[in-house]
């Protein structure tokens, strides 16, 4: 039965736990949804080895994948290396050329280098990266969801988000995002899908759009 199954793999944002899909919902008698973890990045790992290290956590083949925000980036990536049914990108970008300014800034100064990942026990840098800056009720958010508090993760994942060196959007992804996105804000443009009203978290409050949306665009 498995088999006969559409595989759906979900990766979450920067720091996120999986629960962010909580409420993602599809028909189980067409798809099986498995939810993916961050792993902490071995020393100088670029993000392709990482990619394909993700890699060994996909059990089936012609899988599903939809990545949220830096997962959205880390799921182009992993598509490299894997045979892909369907490719979604939610709240993320599609090439370095839609990075905000600020990050621009980060990656030409080396600016990462300097943050202070080690105080991630103070909400405002991780959930400014992970959520953006001005969530309602931030701080509940950061608790439920923001929990790879590793240094180590953290310092690789916000210079693979600055460095990142795809120049063109992945021609086989379905990329998705909110009108209302302050963290990625220059990423509506091109073959995108606009979601009305949707933050950098529409994954979490608007996902009724994607369990309703979700299942005809995989048949597609």
């Amino acid at each position: 039965m498995s088999d006969q199954l559409i595989h759906v793999y979900l990766m979450p944002g920067m720091a996120a736990n999986p629960t962010i899909f909580e409420h993602i919902k599809l028909p189980e008698d067409e798809f099986k949804i498995h939810w993916l973890e961050w792993l902490i990045p071995n020393k100088n790992e670029s993000l392709s080895d990482y990619a394909k290290r993700m890699t060994q956590f996909i059990e089936y083949d012609s899988v599903v994948l939809l990545g949220v925000s830096f997962g959205g980036i880390l799921v182009q990536e992993m598509s490299k290396h894997i045979n892909v049914r369907k490719l979604f990108v939610v709240s993320s970008i599609k090439s370095n050329k839609e990075l905000p300014k600020r990050l621009k800034l980060l990656k030409y100064t080396k600016g990462y280098n300097f943050l202070p990942t080690s105080l991630v026990g103070h909400v405002g840098l991780l959930s400014r990266f992970a959520l953006g800056p001005t969530v309602k009720k931030r701080v509940e958010l950061y608790k439920k969801y923001l929990s790879v508090d590793d240094p180590k993760y953290l310092d690789w994942a916000i210079k693979q988000v600055v460095c990142w060196e795809q120049n063109e959007p992945h021609p086989e992804a379905i990329y998705i995002h909110g009108d209302k996105d302050i963290v990625f804000p220059h990423s509506c443009a091109g073959n995108c899908i606009i979601i009305k009203g949707g933050t950098h978290i529409m994954i979490i409050n608007k996902y009724k759009w994607f369990n309703e949306n979700l299942p005809k665009l995989i048949r597609d």
